[in-house]
């Protein structure tokens, strides 16, 4: 029998390619053509639209990762333009990227099925401590069965997410520590972690050379990675910290799974849709699939 641990760590590394397609798809430039938004203040405006205008900071510590700067400046400018409108964009755009990924698979009923389902599990979630996915949650679910799957997929996704900064905190990371520390060279890959690149990670959490450089010594002084011209590498206690912060985040989010008697299957029946979105290949690392 499947731990309900496992099953938050399969359903994270299942689902989260069509999670992030609202992220990275190639319809973004036109996003921020007709919002007026430069990329920053576009991504965190679609992504924290549901918690309301709310002050920058709280944006900033839901984020966590993020220079408090960059959302001081972003967030602003997304409340300007209208929360509402930035959120009515996303959903034509993730209906538009979506739809053509899926093709066919967009009208399968089985598609709403596990949108329902997952939508389920999210109902009876404790949201204490969780505000991302919290406000998520509060945001109303698209009656379009591919939005709806996104929407579902969503607010799971950001409900591990708050756990994760939990584990962050409990580990001592503070923000560009954290960020530093996701990026370094692991000497094994581990846990199927997404990584994005030290320069990517800069420019789309916005910490400068020197931030990144002050945090990289506080981290070598912990012992946790060492520092050379190529950059930054875990040590053999950087990588058992990494391994304990993601096994605290799978426990944390193993509590939703708990008692859903078809959690493997719902699961199992999310790939060939998340496999569509893959196969389109405009996420980071994939190539389209040949016709």
């Amino acid at each position: 029998m499947t731990t309900s641990t496992a099953l938050a760590r399969s359903a994270y590394k299942t689902l989260e390619p069509f999670h992030v397609t609202a992220y990275f798809n190639p319809e973004l430039g036109a996003a921020y053509e007709d919002t007026g938004l430069d990329g920053h203040a576009w991504y965190v405006g679609a992504r924290a639209a549901p918690m309301g205008p709310c002050a920058p900071s709280v944006v900033a510590a839901a984020f966590y990762n993020f220079n408090p700067v960059l959302i001081e400046r972003a967030w602003p400018a997304a409340v300007a333009v209208g929360l509402e409108t930035v959120s009515d964009r996303r959903w034509t755009l993730l209906d538009s990227v979506l739809g053509t990924a899926l093709g066919s698979l967009a009208a399968d009923p089985a598609l709403a099925t596990l949108a329902g389902r997952l939508g389920d599990i999210g109902d009876t979630a404790s949201f204490a401590g969780r505000p991302l996915a919290a406000a998520w949650h509060s945001a109303a679910r698209p009656e379009t069965p591919h939005l709806a799957l996104w929407h579902s997929i969503t607010v799971l996704r950001e409900w591990r997410g708050d756990g994760h900064l939990a584990a962050l905190i409990d580990a001592e990371l503070d923000p560009t520590e954290a960020a530093v520390f996701h990026e370094a060279d692991r000497t094994t890959p581990q846990h199927g972690r997404r990584a994005l690149g030290k320069r990517i990670t800069q420019l789309t959490r916005q910490w400068s050379e020197s931030e990144w450089g002050s945090a990289a010594e506080r981290l070598a002084t912990r012992g946790l990675l060492t520092m050379s011209a190529e950059g930054e590498t875990l040590t053999d206690s950087g990588v058992e910290l990494d391994q304990h912060i993601e096994d605290r985040t799978d426990i944390m989010a193993s509590a939703v799974w708990k008692n859903v008697p078809d959690a493997e299957q719902l699961i199992t029946s999310a790939r060939p849709y998340v496999k569509a979105v893959i196969d389109a290949g405009f996420l980071p690392g994939t190539k389209k699939k040949a016709s």
